[in-house]
């Protein structure tokens, strides 16, 4: 995962299937406005909690929009970054598991098999709880997100995870006194609000029947 070299950047292809950046014209209040937007997937996103071991299960990766953001401005303007002085570390996340909806199947089997494939829990449909849907952005997009809730058993894993393809998902454990104590700290965390929202969702609502 921390394997990075040869990182540059180029203009977006027009073809990108993810993302479409346009600009949006409008006149608000009799002024003339102009904002600029992109136009992506909606998402789901599934809070995991392992009941064989009480342990909630997140993954981490490697977000290359996250390592971007942390190289200052002047060594941008190199053909390629410096990957010994930005190690690909300040790029990974901790997030909850979450995929974008690009098939056509419903929400709750794209759920399904994002738990399946990114940590190899075979979760039934029926277990599958849907608890909110939101904004993902509402800068420069406005894309749905849903999460879901799920009890996991350690039988339930059927296969290791780490995602499909080209994917690196490391799954991640953390004890309920442990995520307390992450959500407390002032960060900056390299997880996404979702994540954090996930987790105090969590907490509220779930983990009090888990504590021993």
């Amino acid at each position: 995962m921390e394997d990075l070299t040869r990182l540059y950047t180029t203009p977006l292809p027009e073809d990108s299937p993810y993302v479409k950046p346009f600009r949006c014209h409008y006149t608000q209040a009799g002024k003339q406005k102009d904002w600029d937007m992109l136009q992506v997937h909606d998402s789901v996103a599934i809070i995991i909690f392992n009941v064989s071991r009480n342990v909630m299960i997140f993954v981490k990766q490697f977000r290359p929009a996250i390592y971007y953001s942390c190289i200052a401005q002047a060594d941008r303007e190199a053909d390629e970054v410096d990957t010994s002085k930005y190690p690909a570390s300040l790029g990974i996340t901790l997030e909850m598991c979450a995929g974008i909806v690009d098939k056509n199947k419903s929400l709750h089997e794209i759920a399904r098999e994002e738990v399946l494939e990114e940590c190899g829990y075979d979760v039934p449909i029926s277990e599958l709880h849907k608890i909110i849907t939101y904004r993902a952005g509402v800068g420069v997009q406005g894309s749905l997100q849903t999460m879901f809730y799920c009890e996991v058993t350690d039988d339930m894993r059927t296969q290791k995870g780490g995602g499909v393809e080209d994917e690196i998902i490391e799954v991640v454990e953390q004890s309920i006194p442990e995520v307390e104590k992450w959500i407390t700290t002032p960060g900056p965390h390299n997880s996404p609000p979702s994540c954090l929202f996930a987790v105090m969702w969590f907490l509220l609502n779930k983990a009090e029947k888990f504590k021993k």
